[in-house]
């Protein structure tokens, strides 16, 4: 068993997130998003916590424990989120 990755690429119109298990993929999964929904944001940053709980709900809907994640990776949503997250 190796590291589990979870790769997340935060799109316009979508939130696509993918597992692997060292190089291996296990899942991929398309989120999509109407323009209705995320117009309720007036700043992209403030979709962070609306998309995390998509892509948590996605997992355990897939029965993936996020507990057993070695790291997380992404694409950024514009490079003020990574200045007011961390």
């Amino acid at each position: 068993m190796g590291f589990k990755i979870l790769a997340i690429n935060p799109g316009s119109t979508s939130t696509k997130i993918a597992l692997y298990d060292d190089e291996q993929p296990t899942l991929a999964l398309t989120l999509r998003h109407s323009a209705e929904e995320i117009a309720r944001f007036p700043r992209i940053i403030d979709q962070l916590d609306w998309r995390k709980e998509m892509v948590l709900e996605a997992l355990a809907k897939n029965n993936f424990d996020v507990k057993s994640l070695s790291a997380v990776i992404g694409r950024e949503i514009g490079r003020a989120s990574c200045r007011e997250r961390v």
